[in-house]
C-alpha cells in the first residue's frame, strides 16, 4: 500500500511543471532552507540553528539505510574543516497550506567544488509566530550524478 501511495505521489510530482519558485509565498518558504544551506557552507552553526526547530527530524537515506537524527544533532556535526562544502538545489517544488509547507528539490553536494553525491531533498516547514522554520529534512543520495 505504501509503495503504491509513494508511486502515485511520484507520478503527480513528475507531471508537475518544473519551474523555479517565483511567487513571494514560495520565496518565503525557500528562504529558511537556503539560509540553512548557506550556513552549512560557511560552517555557521548559529545561522543554521536560526532556521530550524531544534527537535525537528532528519532522515538521510544512504545505501538502503536510514540515518536518523534531530536537526540540532545534525547541526552539531557541521564543524569547520579544511574542506569547502556546498549543497545546491534545483527546480524546487513548493507547496503551502496555511501554516504548513514542503519543498521537494533535486540537489547536488559538492566537496571542494566537485559533486560527490546528489539526490532529492524533502523539507517540511511550519510557520511559527509569522516565520517559516524547518521542522524536518529527508534526503536520498546517489553517486551517479550528472555533471554540472
Amino acid at each position: 500500500m505504501f509503495v503504491r501511495t509513494l508511486a502515485a505521489a511520484a507520478c503527480l510530482l513528475a507531471a508537475a511543471p518544473a519551474f523555479a519558485a517565483t511567487s513571494a509565498a514560495d520565496q518565503a518558504v525557500l528562504a529558511p532552507f537556503q539560509a540553512f544551506l548557506d550556513g552549512m557552507a560557511k560552517y555557521d552553526q548559529a545561522a543554521m540553528r536560526a532556521t530550524v526547530q531544534p527537535d525537528g527530524s532528519v532522515a538521510l537515506l544512504r545505501k538502503d539505510k536510514v540515518i536518523r537524527n534531530t536537526l540540532s544533532g545534525f547541526i552539531d556535526h557541521i564543524k569547520p574543516g579544511k574542506d569547502s562544502i556546498e549543497e545546491r538545489i534545483y527546480e524546487p517544488l513548493v507547496r503551502i497550506d496555511d501554516n504548513l509547507a514542503i519543498i521537494w528539490a533535486r540537489y547536488d553536494f559538492r566537496l571542494n567544488g566537485k559533486v560527490v553525491h546528489c539526490g532529492t531533498d524533502l523539507v517540511h516547514l511550519v510557520k511559527q509566530d509569522g516565520k517559516w522554520v524547518i521542522a524536518g529534512i529527508a534526503d536520498n543520495s546517489r553517486d551517479d550524478c550528472p555533471v554540472k
